[in-house]
């Protein structure tokens, strides 16, 4: 894909170097009461699904609701298969879904691969949103041996009908920290268009050395990728954004945090996975005081000025 900004670097930052607007005006509503994490929610016309990390009997959990802000019903399971080169037990997380101009639904995923065990990403299709979804393919879509497993997929569809994968490398404790990567997706939205490109990196402390589940929104005048930091069984994992004037970037992060545990009111613990979608953005948190489920929350959000805010 090869992006490339036309706008030097320095400019850049001195642009989007704001502080994000993350005062809640009112408290987050809770739509799962449930496990159900790293959640991707799809607006279409016959209402909103929601997606997540399999759980116990589930490969991909399953939601759906006539509103976005419910009532929301667990549905069962999106996925009807266990593709060719993933461990059945090897649990299948984060998954993403966006339907193509042919009207085809994709659901992208991580897996356990067969051979070595690292997470991988891979895709499957659908004619209805709900699915089932059958794999595309023998092999995984993504799987670079460097990147010590990759996971957390997220479309990202630009005004021009141009269709992205982000991920997340997870790097290695002995190596490079983890990054998010974007690219370019042909109509059939599983064969890449050109290579990949580097969005960001866990270069802050307060990240320890994890970024992951993008989001990107476009605005007005630039593109927002959300996206979590700190180890997700933290209490100090937590939401931040970063800005740019192309989705090539170059992408500043913001000061601070846009969602967190403290910022909340202690009213979700651990807030992340978040995805922006029709005026909201869903994320999971903690339930229960405990480290067993996450449920799925929302809040309002808009963008004045380009730049996000709560409530």
């Amino acid at each position: 894909m090869g992006f490339k900004s036309l706008v030097p670097v320095a400019a850049v930052a001195a642009a989007f170097a704001m502080a994000p607007e993350a005062a809640a005006v009112s408290a987050p509503r809770l739509l799962i009461n449930q496990d159900f994490p790293d959640p991707d929610v799809v607006k279409t016309a016959s209402g909103y699904f929601a997606f997540a990390t399999g759980t116990k009997t589930t490969r991909i959990a399953l939601a759906t609701a006539a509103a976005a802000d419910g009532p929301w019903r667990v549905a069962g399971d999106a996925l009807g298969a266990v593709p060719a080169w993933a461990k059945p037990d090897g649990g299948f997380w984060a998954p993403d879904v966006t339907q193509l101009a042919d009207g085809t639904f994709v659901l992208y995923f991580a897996a356990a691969q067969t051979a070595g065990g690292e997470m991988c990403l891979g895709a499957a299709t659908a004619r209805k949103p709900e699915g089932p979804y059958t794999p595309a393919g023998d092999r995984p879509l993504v799987c670079e041996p460097g990147d010590h497993g990759d996971i957390d997929p997220q479309t990202f569809v630009d005004a021009d009908g141009s269709r992205y994968l982000l991920y997340k490398s997870d790097g290695a404790a002995t190596g490079p920290p983890s990054a998010i990567w974007a690219q370019k997706l042909q109509a059939d939205g599983r064969t890449f268009a050109g290579p990949r490109t580097e969005l960001l990196r866990a270069d802050l402390t307060a990240e320890k050395s994890v970024v992951e589940a993008p989001s990107v929104v476009k605005t007005g005048s630039r593109y927002l990728l959300f996206y979590s930091a700190d180890t997700f069984e933290s209490t100090g994992y937590h939401t931040c954004y970063a800005a740019a004037p192309t989705l090539g970037g170059a992408f500043v992060k913001a000061d601070g945090r846009f969602l967190s545990t403290e910022l909340l009111g202690g009213k979700v613990d651990a807030p992340g996975g978040a995805d922006v979608v029709d005026g909201h953005i869903f994320f999971h948190g903690w339930l229960g005081g405990g480290r067993t489920a996450r449920g799925l929350y929302s809040l309002p959000i808009t963008f004045p000025g380009d730049v996000p805010q709560l409530g």
